[in-house]
C-alpha cells in the first residue's frame, strides 16, 4: 500500500494517505504492544485490535478504489492480504485461548 500512496494520484488527499498509513502502522503497533504485555489475556485484546486496524485498511482501500486513486486489481491485492492478515490473526488469537501456557509474567 506505501507504494501506492506514494504515486500522484494520491498528492491531494492528505487525510486518506494518513488514515491508511495509521490503520496500517496500527495492525503491527498493537500486535507488538501486546505481545510485550507478557500475557496471553492481553494479547489477545491487542490482537483483536490489530484486526479492528486491518478492518479499517480494508475500508480505507474501498475508499481508495471509489475514488479511482487505485484500480480493481490493485484493491484486490491489498483486500486479499488484510483478509489473510486477519485470518492469521484469528489463527493466533483461537491458539492462544487454548493454550496452557499464559505468557512471561505468569511464569
Amino acid at each position: 500500500m506505501r507504494n501506492l500512496i506514494k504515486q500522484k494520484r494520491f498528492e491531494h488527499n492528505f487525510r486518506l494517505i494518513n488514515q491508511i498509513e495509521g490503520s496500517a502502522g496500527s495492525i503491527m503497533d498493537n500486535i507488538a504492544e501486546g505481545f510485550d504485555r507478557g500475557g496471553n489475556k492481553e494479547f489477545i485484546l491487542f490482537l483483536y485490535y490489530a484486526k479492528g486496524s486491518c478492518a479499517e485498511l480494508r475500508s480505507q482501500s474501498y475508499r481508495a478504489l471509489d475514488a479511482e486513486y487505485i484500480i480493481q486489481s490493485e484493491f484486490e491485492e491489498i483486500n486479499d492480504k488484510c483478509l489473510r492478515i486477519n485470518y492469521l490473526i484469528s489463527k493466533l488469537i483461537n491458539y492462544l485461548k487454548t493454550s496452557e501456557i499464559k505468557g512471561v509474567k505468569f511464569k
